[in-house]
């Protein structure tokens, strides 16, 4: 069979779906906009008096807004590698969307503030339980004060070989950093031999 020349190009063409979760405020959002190269989707809408009373608020009292359904956005890696990026609704009453999101999704980034480590729980019991791999991201928040990954990882009772590393969210090559290290590690997941 004779292919074209765009068939070529199709059959080359890799396209990831990558899902960033984690507890409200973390900054899912504003990383999905800090690399995205296209103008990304968001579901944000403003936090209501009867919200505030059912979520967790403590630590973002100044945020005003609140991912409803998904953040999507897409990043270019490479000329054959795209990533398509699913920031995941961060309250509770909105967890039933990550089912829907979780489907294909090759891997995940948890998203954490070392200031409410608990809130990344709820995100890496999901992606254990679904064997989905994940990598975490300390969000590196004005003011916080900074731990040492492995005193995190202890912290979170993680896997000696599970990636942990440090970003601002707000920063293009810090979350591109991120996301190349949540690809390497998946690709060396995908590597690991089955045990019997």
């Amino acid at each position: 069979m004779v292919y074209g020349d765009s068939d070529v190009a199709t059959r080359r063409h890799r396209a990831i779906k990558i899902l960033l979760a984690g507890g409200f405020g973390v900054g899912k959002t504003t990383l999905v906009g800090a690399v995205s190269e296209i103008r990304p989707l968001r579901t944000e809408e403003p936090l209501t008096e009867s919200g505030i009373r059912t979520d967790n608020i403590s630590g973002v009292e100044r945020k005003t807004t609140t991912t409803v359904a998904m953040d999507f956005g897409r990043i270019s890696l490479r000329n054959d590698l795209i990533l398509y990026l699913f920031g995941t609704p961060g309250q509770e009453r909105f967890w039933f969307m990550w089912d829907e999101l979780a489907i294909g999704a090759l891997g995940a980034v948890v998203l954490a503030d070392t200031r409410r480590l608990a809130d990344c729980f709820p995100a890496i019991d999901y992606f254990e339980r679904r064997e989905i791999p994940f990598i975490i991201a300390l969000n590196c928040f004005d003011g916080a004060r900074r731990y040492d990954p492995e005193d995190v990882r202890i912290a979170l009772d993680l896997d000696p070989g599970l990636p942990i590393i440090t970003c601002d969210a707000r920063s293009r090559e810090s979350a591109k950093q991120v996301l190349i290290a949540l690809v390497e590690h998946v690709l060396m997941v995908a590597d690991e031999p089955v045990a019997p």
